[in-house]
Formats: structure tokens, sequence, C-alpha cells
């Protein structure tokens, strides 16, 4: 049965991720801009698709889902790609990798870009928390590059997965944002990551996001900032 899905989005946002994801199935799926200038995800239109005010939201015939993780999950599992099935051996290993980039380095990461979210305190008490969470995304970079060498069909960005399709925005996101607060990262030092996202860059789903939120010819392996056709990235 043809399913046509529609992707909350905004450019260079969480539902890049989703978008590939769709791509990668080859699904039909149209997109609904948020405005985030406009701070649409706040509307009461959009809190009715996500009441957390988050991007993304995939409207889809079960209603409505939203959290990243979750719509990647559901959407494996429905059409049978992406990652293995329910009673596929290497199920543990997707899901326990699948939530630790959703549920701990995805997070670490918004503390990088909101630190004011997570504290009251000054700049100076941000500037700290910043550069904790910077640490600790590191020492998340080593187990996943580790997990990479254990788990190459989980991390292959040339046939990818739902993980590497997380994780290939991920790895943009830390060269590029927020600005001027990136020193700390590099690509490099994480060469089975790399490989991934050089891989991802190959895909034609990678070529669609391209187009779609004007994303620069290397938007993984040597990121520059989006500048889409529509909408803003911030």
């Amino acid at each position: 049965m043809t399913q046509t899905y529609r992707l909350h989005y905004a450019p260079d946002n969480a539902s890049l991720i989703i978008r590939l994801a769709l791509e990668e199935l080859g699904v039909p799926y149209d997109t609904a801009l948020v405005d985030r200038a406009a701070r649409a995800q706040r509307s009461p239109d959009y809190l009715r698709l996500n009441p957390m005010g988050l991007i993304p939201v995939l409207e889809t015939p079960d209603g409505p889902i939203f959290e990243t993780g979750a719509i990647l999950l559901w959407l494996a599992d429905r059409h049978g790609a992406l990652g293995p099935g329910p009673q596929a051996p290497g199920r543990g290993a997707a899901l326990k990798w699948l939530f630790f980039v959703s549920n701990t380095l995805h997070p670490a990461l918004r503390m990088t870009f909101y630190p004011d979210a997570y504290t009251d305190g000054d700049a100076d008490e941000q500037a700290r928390l910043r550069a904790h969470a910077q640490a600790r995304i590191k020492g998340h970079l080593d187990k996943l590059d580790v997990a990479a060498g254990d788990h190459p069909d989980l991390f292959d960005g040339d046939r990818p997965g739902i993980i590497a399709l997380y994780l290939g925005p991920i790895l943009r996101w830390m060269a590029l944002y927020p600005e001027d607060h990136t020193a700390w990262f590099d690509l490099y030092d994480w060469p089975r990551l790399r490989a991934l996202a050089l891989g991802l860059e190959r895909r034609a789903s990678t070529a669609a996001a391209i187009r779609a939120e004007g994303l620069g010819p290397h938007p993984f392996s040597d990121p520059q900032p989006a500048d889409p056709p529509e909408g803003s990235a911030t």
C-alpha cells in the first residue's frame, strides 16, 4: 500500500535526519515548512502535532509522530528497511546505539547550542556548561568510533541505516554550531565516523537533501552553513 507522509521541517534541523530516511526508503512524502524565525513551532497548530514544540513531526496514517529516534524506528519497522527487524540477530545492537545517539549524544549537543536553556547562571556559567558538554561529547564520539568497528553494518554510510542517517547530520552540526565555538571538533579524530560521513555524501538521499535545504557539496565531512531556498536554519 502506498503511504504518503508529511514532514514538518526547518532547514538544517533534526528534520534533516528524517528527510534522509524518507529519501532512502523511496516513499512518497511532502513537506511543510516550520518557520523558526516566526517561532511557528510554538504556534497552536503546531503544538497540536507536537506539544513539545520541537522539530520534526512526521504525519503518518497512524497519526503524527515526534521525537527523531521514534520516527526513525517507526519508519524502519513499518517498511522493513534501514535496520534489523524485531526478530533479527542484530536488533539489540541497533537499538542500543540508536538510543545512545538519541538520548545521550543528541541532548549533549543541544547543551552546546543552548546553554542558557540549562542554567540560570551568567555567561561564564554557560561557557563552563558548554565546555563540559563538549568534553563529554568527545568521549561519546570515541565510543561510537569503536562501535563502528564492532558493528560496521550499523555505521555504514554507503548503505546507511537509521544510526548512520542520524549521525551524519549530528557530525555536521558539531562542525558548524554554535558559531565561533567549534574549534574543539575535528572529524579526523574519529576515522570510522569520518568514513560514515563520506559514504553518506555519496547517496542520492543526500543529494536530494542538499537541493531541498541548501546544504552545500560536502554537508557531513566538510560542511558549510545552510543556504536554504525557503525558511531559516536558526
